[in-house]
Parts: structure tokens; sequence; C-alpha cells
């Protein structure tokens, strides 16, 4: 059995902040997130390491949601069948 899983994650950016929204939906559940990393001013600018950041940052707070709304699902299964 294959299936999709769909993440959309949208940037928003001006030369020293980037920002990720991250949305990723999942057999009806759907999770949100944002990450954000700042440029130090004495660094020089580099997008790309900005924009890796962010989305690093939402895709590790999304990791911990889907997590624990898989324990939950777990806990309530072992619980609903004692």
């Amino acid at each position: 059995m294959e299936k999709d899983i769909t993440l959309n994650i949208h940037l928003e950016e001006d030369p020293d902040h980037t920002l990720a929204h991250a949305e990723l939906f999942i057999r009806g559940d759907h999770f949100e997130a944002v990450g954000k990393a700042k440029r130090n001013p004495i660094d020089p600018p580099m997008p790309v390491i900005g924009e890796e950041l962010a989305i690093a940052r939402a895709l590790q707070d999304l990791t911990g949601q889907v997590m624990e709304s898989a324990q939950k699902k777990v806990s309530d299964f072992l619980v609903s069948s004692s």
C-alpha cells in the first residue's frame, strides 16, 4: 500500500529574518508549526542558511506534534481495549 502525505512549507524573508510556516496533513489530522531564523549582523548575507534553519526548526516542531499525537492514539487504544 502507498499513500501520499501533504506537507506545505511557506517562507517569508527579509535581509535579516526568515520565517517558515509548515503544515502537515495526515489522514484527516492537521498539524502546523513555525520556524524562525535570524542573521547575526556581523555575518554575511546567506539566505539559504536562514531558510534551512527556519525549515528545520518548523519540521522539528512538527515532529514533536506528530509523535505526541501518535502516542495519544496508542494510549487511547490501550485504555479502550483493557
